[in-house]
């Protein structure tokens, strides 16, 4: 880029980003968690990344470290009904669009992780595999999955019968069998096959 004399132009940059990934796309139990997470430059956070490579103990302690020194930090979340409503692409770029809306400080960028972006009042970039390449995204990926993981424990309390504390609501075969001897509850997405297919036998 150059201006009218000719002269070269910094490319504009950002002061700043949140990075946006989300939990929840897979199970069939249970909302879509998204996170959006705006990182302080000053305070730097050793071993973000993918949250699916971390330990379940390590996520815990980076999801503390990032609360605890972000800039900004928010979830958004969609619904069960959202879910079958919208299907669950459309209910997690929801899910994400609260999340960077809930932020308390207003990006100037937004960092996504996937291949889609939702329609948000900042300049998006999508971003494959984002959570490894970008710190930012890599927190949000652990704020997310943490949220996710402690929405199914406590589930778990009123649905013991499900498994939900260890598959998370994920369709594992301890889950399957669960669903066909006890059926679906009102957290089920209905959209999914396995959930339609209990209803209707």
């Amino acid at each position: 880029m150059s201006d009218q004399l000719g002269l070269a132009l910094p490319a504009w940059q950002p002061e700043i980003v949140c990075g946006v990934d989300e939990a929840g796309r897979g199970p069939l139990f249970g909302e879509v968690v998204a996170a959006a997470v705006i990182l302080d430059p000053s305070q730097p956070i050793a071993g973000l990344g993918d949250s699916k490579q971390l330990s379940e103990k390590v996520r815990k302690q980076l999801f503390k470290l990032i609360w605890e020194q972000a800039l900004a930090v928010s979830i958004g979340r969609a619904s069960v009904a959202e879910i079958d409503q919208l299907n669950i692409l459309q209910a997690s770029m929801l899910a994400m669009q609260r999340a960077v809306e809930g932020l308390s400080v207003q990006p100037d960028m937004a960092l996504i992780d996937g291949n889609r972006c939702p329609t948000l009042a900042c300049p998006t970039q999508a971003i494959v595999k984002g959570d490894a390449k970008e710190l930012c995204i890599g927190a949000a990926s652990i704020i997310a999955k943490v949220t996710r993981d402690q929405d199914m424990q406590a589930w778990h309390k009123r649905y013991p019968y499900y498994g939900l504390d260890k598959h998370k609501g994920y369709p594992t075969k301890q889950h399957l069998l669960a669903l066909a001897e006890h059926g679906v509850c009102d957290q089920h997405r209905r959209s999914f096959g396995p959930v339609a297919r209990i209803l209707e036998q």
